[in-house]
């Protein structure tokens, strides 16, 4: 099997679901059913790919629905009804799969669920390669993914979905990166585009907008031990210019519908680094404007730290430290942030040891490696 058919697979997987939903099937017993074409896909296509790709795992697809439902003798009234219905025929070319988004992102659904269910049954992920990319048992994440097909199975396919659940349920998924032979930030983007193209919403547009500026400075974000590098350091030249170039097009077009949301907010801080030559242009004072903008839009305490950054950026770290000083202590990068600020600020002593017992509590072991670095740097500082 080519690569060219594995993407036609994976991007045909949610509209041939989303058939067999619509003729009866329930979720849990469809999901099955188009898995199963999948793998005969693989099996036969290499000999010979049909003509309507579609149409042929439609037809499969229903196929070993109808042979799931004969074979389950609890399900005999239902095999009644589904063989009184009409031979599936070709397949339809509305491709309807947006209430398939919202249904793998159920407000019942766990967020680890949804993720797991989305990158299954609209991106066409394998159970072996989820697990992967999430570092987990495959037979771990096997019961996850049925306890949220079976979450939902009863779930009506033609209720209004919540796009901004969707929403979040995609940048979990893109925040997960690269693990295991998936890359989630690329999948991420892919449904992510797949989703704008079948919504005309500018959250969407947005979402997907910081997608390609995050993701646009992917190569420059890692040396090559492996080890971090912050935004400040990083080289600019390896920075994706015709991702940035299509993020700021989609950002702006968004941006003047004049429907701000916190994505929308998100991509244009996003826009504002990638417009900077160099970390010292950078337009700290509109970021903070921006991040303004954010808190009024989510009151996040994780935006209320960054911003805390940007202030100590635009108008000095003792401005950023009187920021920081009205959050919670125990945020997560809460120690980190404040170790910068007083480094900036000129007392590399408490730098050192806030950097140090930032680097106790990360959970992260690049991050945990990359403060342990700022300890040594500033103690071998001081001791010259």
């Amino acid at each position: 099997m080519t690569q060219l058919n594995e993407a036609l697979l994976r991007s045909l997987t949610p509209s041939v679901l989303t058939v067999l939903v619509r003729r009866g099937a329930d979720f849990a017993a469809a999901e099955d059913a188009v898995q199963d074409a999948l793998v005969e896909a693989l099996r036969v296509w290499p000999a010979g790919p049909p003509r309507d790709a579609k149409g042929w795992l439609v037809t499969v697809a229903w196929r070993k629905f109808l042979d799931a439902t004969r074979a389950d003798a609890a399900r005999r009234r239902r095999e009644d009804r589904v063989e009184e219905e009409p031979d599936p025929g070709p397949a339809p070319a509305v491709d309807d799969t947006l209430q398939l988004y919202f249904l793998c992102a159920h407000p019942s659904l766990t967020p680890a669920s949804a993720v797991a269910l989305t990158l299954r049954a609209v991106g066409g992920l394998t159970t072996r390669q989820i697990a992967q990319a999430y570092l987990v048992p495959e037979a771990t994440m096997a019961q996850r993914i049925s306890r949220a097909k079976r979450t939902v199975s009863h779930v009506r396919f033609d209720q209004p979905g919540d796009v901004a659940t969707v929403l979040r349920v995609l940048y979990l998924v893109f925040n997960e990166g690269y693990s295991g032979d998936v890359d989630l930030a690329a999948e991420a983007i892919r449904l992510t585009r797949q989703l704008a193209a079948a919504i005309d919403h500018p959250e969407v547009a947005g979402l997907l907008a910081l997608m390609l500026l995050h993701h646009a400075r992917r190569a420059a974000r890692t040396a090559p031990d492996g080890s971090l590098v912050p935004l400040a350091e990083q080289d600019r030249g390896r920075w994706d210019t015709a991702l940035i170039a299509e993020g700021v097009g989609i950002l702006q077009a968004a941006l003047a519908r004049d429907r701000l949301g916190e994505f929308q907010a998100q991509a244009a801080i996003a826009a504002l680094h990638a417009d900077a030559p160099t970390a010292e242009e950078t337009d700290w004072v509109q970021i903070v404007e921006w991040y303004d903008e954010l808190t009024r839009l989510t009151d996040s305490p994780i935006v209320r730290l960054n911003r805390a950054v940007a202030v100590g950026e635009a108008d000095g770290p003792r401005a950023g430290l009187a920021a920081l000083a009205e959050l919670d202590a125990s945020l997560p990068r809460h120690t980190a942030v404040a170790a910068y600020l007083h480094e900036r600020d000129g007392d590399p002593a408490t730098a050192a040891r806030m950097y140090a017992e930032a680097a106790h509590k990360a959970s992260d072991l690049a991050e945990r490696d990359h403060l342990t670095r700022q300890v040594a740097r500033l103690n071998t500082r001081r001791c010259q």
